[in-house]
């Protein structure tokens, strides 16, 4: 580890200019945000535990994770194409020589946890600590000596948006716990399942791998699920800049309110569908045996129910024809198959509006105007969970500047944000 006075001076001499440049995918000369960033987090750390410029640290990041393909398809273990963004959460940590762990995260206060008691803690269900708690323990059960820290966390990414904030703290938690007393040694595949396992076990929320695996391996990433245990990842060569498009992420300012069943919803109609092929999830069952069997599925799982498994096996044949464009340089195709599959989303899988209130249509409405603004060129699809949160767009970089004023002018400023894929996902920044 290296002093927080050493850490300022290599950032005010530009030691760190190409590791900083490269996590954040801007030129030297716009890296200034970014290091005050840094600066800001260190400086957290020393007034919270009453540290000076002298205190010896590390510095930690995790990104958000954007969905690129395959909507609604992971939980029935299926294909996906996600990639890392240059959104981040940042960690300045150190041990701390107690057995205590102390989290401060900027905005939500401070968090701790006793090494001593890494027991599932019913209360503390869909809190940090139980994901702290979570994360600990499963590092603990590996084998290794983990002891305790005080850690001061900060993050650019914002919760309900469709970029897995929660999923990046998983895996920043899991990334400090490496690099303090594991010798960085555990790979980042096993800190995405260590982060599933906190989200599951400690933390009460039943999710898939996805958003940790996304958050976790850096760049854009394809992910075949089939084997639970197993996923295969797969990297992908693209640069959406070069190939003339901005990835921008829309938040159209919906409320996640009361859409637990909405969401709830799909996996369970997914999987009524498989149960009623005799399987668990829709990747064990055969294609054809479900375009066979539909009469029967109607009578046991409902319509909607059959247009939603319609939906995953043609969005799981996109993720392969995407990867396969993005890889022969077929930008066009891909973009059609982007826009594919949002037509999909909206009509088949149906997670666009909950229709209660139809007057109430925040995505429909935010993609019917990203559709007519890009007037027939680049891309447009629901982010993530869909019902509420956000939209993505591949905007023409020659269009960015008034696309992404109109967004902001129909949904509040700021709403449009564009993001760049993010070569590198959870790291140790500095040690």
């Amino acid at each position: 580890m290296r002093t927080i006075a050493e850490i300022k001076q290599a950032l005010a001499d530009g030691s760190y200019d190409a590791l900083l440049s490269r996590l954040y995918c801007r030129p030297a000369h716009r890296l200034s945000s970014f290091r005050d960033r840094i600066i800001r987090v260190m400086q957290g750390y020393t007034t919270t535990f009453r540290k000076d410029d002298s205190a010896s640290v590390a510095l930690f990041s995790a990104p958000g994770r954007t969905e690129i393909g395959g909507n609604h398809t992971d939980h029935q273990r299926g294909r996906v194409l996600t990639g890392s963004v240059d959104l981040d959460a940042l960690a300045c940590a150190a041990p701390n020589g107690t057995q205590t762990v102390n989290i401060y995260s900027e905005g939500y206060g401070l968090t701790w946890v006793d090494c001593g008691n890494l027991s599932p803690v019913k209360s503390e269900a869909n809190t940090t600590r139980a994901i702290v708690r979570g994360v600990l323990a499963k590092i603990t059960e590996l084998g290794y000596p983990v002891s305790g820290f005080d850690a001061y966390v900060i993050s650019d990414v914002p919760g309900g948006s469709g970029l897995s904030s929660s999923a990046c703290f998983e895996v920043l938690m899991g990334t400090v716990i490496s690099g303090l007393f594991c010798g960085g040694a555990l790979p980042m595949e096993e800190i995405a399942k260590i982060g599933q396992y906190a989200e599951n076990v400690y933390f009460g929320k039943p999710s898939g791998l996805l958003d940790q695996m996304g958050c976790a391996l850096g760049g854009i990433v394809t992910i075949d699920f089939k084997d639970k245990d197993r996923p295969i990842a797969r990297p992908v060569d693209c640069d959406f800049v070069s190939g003339g498009y901005a990835l921008c992420i829309i938040d159209t300012g919906a409320d996640h309110a009361d859409l637990t069943e909405d969401y709830a919803a799909v996996p369970a109609e997914m999987r009524a569908v498989a149960a009623a092929l005799g399987k668990e999830v829709l990747s064990e069952a055969e294609e054809a045996d479900f375009y066979a069997a539909i009469p029967e599925i109607r009578e046991k799982a409902g319509d909607r129910a059959v247009l939603r498994a319609i939906h995953y096996f043609n969005d799981c044949r996109r993720v392969d024809e995407q990867v396969a464009a993005l890889e022969s340089g077929a930008f066009d195709r891909f973009l059609r198959l982007v826009n594919e599959s949002g037509k999909s989303s909206f009509t088949y899988l149906q997670n666009i509006a909950t229709y209660r209130d139809s007057a109430d249509q925040p995505v429909a409405l935010a993609l019917a105007v990203a559709e007519h603004l890009l007037g027939g060129r680049g891309a447009s699809r629901v982010h993530g969970g869909g019902f509420a949160g956000t939209i993505q767009a591949f905007v023409p970089l020659d269009q960015v500047p008034d696309f992404q004023a109109r967004m902001d002018a129909l949904l509040g400023k700021g709403a449009c944000r564009v993001t760049y894929i993010r070569p590198v996902g959870g790291c140790t920044l500095i040690d």
